[in-house]
């Protein structure tokens, strides 16, 4: 009776001992939690904005998503304004590297939910759909359907944005039968006022050319007067991108980029771009070097708040070669001012009473 009473005493807790174990471990837990959350936020550290954006300074300055040969001309009439309701005809011959084309947009927007589809005059569509749920979750779609073998996707994605971190998952042709596609993740944290760090990684699973997963490694430093930012993203693979922008006055700006390949079996090559913008009254000045002998330089200039002109030129020394853009950009509307939110200019006639 002895021993049997001693294996009671010593035998495990009974069920209102073990909660208060339970209770106690996660209260303990919570705590550490909370004296962490309340050290972060004494830190005063800021959003650093997702991977995707990384560049959006220099990408903004530079030329390469806005050079363009041939002539263009795009006619946009604006149907509304809030919600926001608009449509495009858009045009393009004469260019060296595409033929020409015909295209169809439309963009409907309002304070939660973005949609911008267009069709081009080969029948290929594509859309876009972001829907805001609160302001820091954001799902993103993006559908292409086209004749040509290979060219159509549709990739998912959803941005969180933290008050010192940002979250970014994106599908690319996922498939729910057999769990194929390319499927990215990436993290970007503030460790400092000035610093941010993170990593993105890339897994793609089935298809016929199948890539081990692919992790980089981000650094991101925002000067505190926010004139001018530096980041650098390391490849598994052996690339390097490095880019840094400036704001050298209120209307100049000025961007380097350096892309480097190092890859494992001995190729080595690199690309440095160097580039500036310049903000007149109602012009838009861009101009670009870069190590592999192009010039670019693109001038859009704005005489009016619903007509622009552009002309865009490019000369590569290395192959001897040069081409050039001209476009147009018109706008009109069948709002009035004052639908369309516009203070009337002094004496501007007010419309009349009826219509015949």
């Amino acid at each position: 009776m002895a021993a049997s009473t001693s294996q009671e005493k010593v035998g495990p807790l009974d069920g209102p001992q073990a909660a208060s174990g339970i209770s106690s471990y996660f209260s303990s837990v919570t705590g550490i939690y909370d004296r962490f959350s309340r050290w972060r936020s004494s830190l005063g550290l800021s959003n650093p904005g997702n991977v995707e954006g990384l560049q959006k300074e220099v990408k903004m300055t530079h030329l390469t998503n806005f050079i363009f040969d041939g002539a263009r001309a795009e006619l946009t009439k604006a149907l509304s304004v809030a919600p926001a309701f608009q449509v495009t005809h858009s045009f393009s011959l004469a260019s060296q590297t595409a033929l020409p084309s015909y295209s169809f947009g439309a963009i409907f927007a309002n304070s939660n939910i973005f949609m911008q589809g267009a069709v081009d005059h080969e029948g290929s569509v594509n859309g876009r759909f972001n829907a805001g749920w609160s302001e820091s979750n954001v799902t993103k779609a993006q559908l292409q359907l086209s004749q040509q073998l290979g060219a159509s996707m549709i990739q998912l994605e959803h941005d969180y944005q933290g008050s010192d971190y940002s979250v970014n998952v994106k599908a690319l042709n996922p498939s729910p039968v057999d769990a194929s596609g390319i499927f990215i993740g990436s993290y970007l944290q503030s460790v400092t006022k000035n610093l941010a760090l993170g990593s993105e990684v890339l897994v793609q699973r089935g298809g016929p050319m199948e890539i081990p997963t692919t992790p980089s490694y981000i650094a991101k430093y925002t000067s505190t007067d926010k004139k001018w930012i530096a980041t650098a993203q390391l490849q598994s693979m052996g690339v390097l991108s490095a880019t840094y922008w400036q704001k050298l006055h209120e209307k100049v700006e000025a961007a380097a980029d350096l892309q480097l390949v190092v890859a494992p079996n001995g190729k080595r090559e690199g690309v440095a771009t160097l580039g500036a913008k310049y903000d007149l009254r109602m012009a838009t000045f861009r101009a670009q070097l870069d190590s592999t002998g192009k010039v670019s330089a693109m001038l859009e200039q704005r005489f009016a708040p619903t007509f622009a002109f552009m002309v865009a030129g490019e000369i590569d020394h290395f192959k001897n070669a040069a081409k050039i853009g001209v476009g147009v950009m018109i706008e009109s509307s069948s709002l009035t001012p004052e639908e369309m939110g516009m203070v009337p200019q002094p004496g501007y006639p007010p419309p009349p009473a009826s219509y015949p």
